[in-house]
């Protein structure tokens, strides 16, 4: 199911919360969900594409760029892991990317989150690169791809 801006977010900002929470203390920058308020994921159902598995019980940012379409702040609620959710959102990431014209899908995780890296190589992609937040010497995320 699709949201828009006027829709009851709070829950899937709820859900974003809790799905991100465990990595807090595992990366560095803090997420940008640390920053992410109603008005701000709003704005993100207004300009890009917000999708839920209704509960909800998982969920996904959609935005398409000129030649792929980024996949971002992908959550499945605990209670739902290992049930094919994230497999369904990245189902429907690919049918939107052939909507919208675009050859491949994009997505970013950090670095010290391997789990999400095999959970995405499990899922089709493979890793393109590994790019550095402001202010950071090192890689803090890695890019991964995988065609339409």
């Amino acid at each position: 199911m699709r949201l828009g801006p006027d829709d009851h977010l709070a829950p899937v900002l709820d859900l974003l919360r809790r799905a991100f929470a465990p990595m807090d203390a595992r990366i560095d920058p803090p997420s940008s969900l640390t920053r992410m308020t109603p008005a701000s994921l709003a704005q993100e159902a207004r300009e890009n594409e917000l999708w839920i598995i209704p509960g909800p019980t998982a969920c996904v940012i959609l935005t398409p760029a000129t030649d792929h379409l980024y996949i971002g702040k992908l959550a499945v609620a605990e209670s739902a892991r290992g049930t094919g959710l994230a497999r369904r959102l990245i189902g429907l990431a690919r049918d939107r990317a052939a909507a919208h014209g675009l050859p491949t899908l994009r997505l970013q995780t950090r670095v010290e989150l391997s789990e999400n890296h095999a959970t995405f190589r499990r899922l089709g992609f493979v890793q393109t690169g590994r790019t550095a937040h402001p202010g950071h010497d090192r890689p803090t995320s890695v890019t991964f791809e995988r065609p339409v």
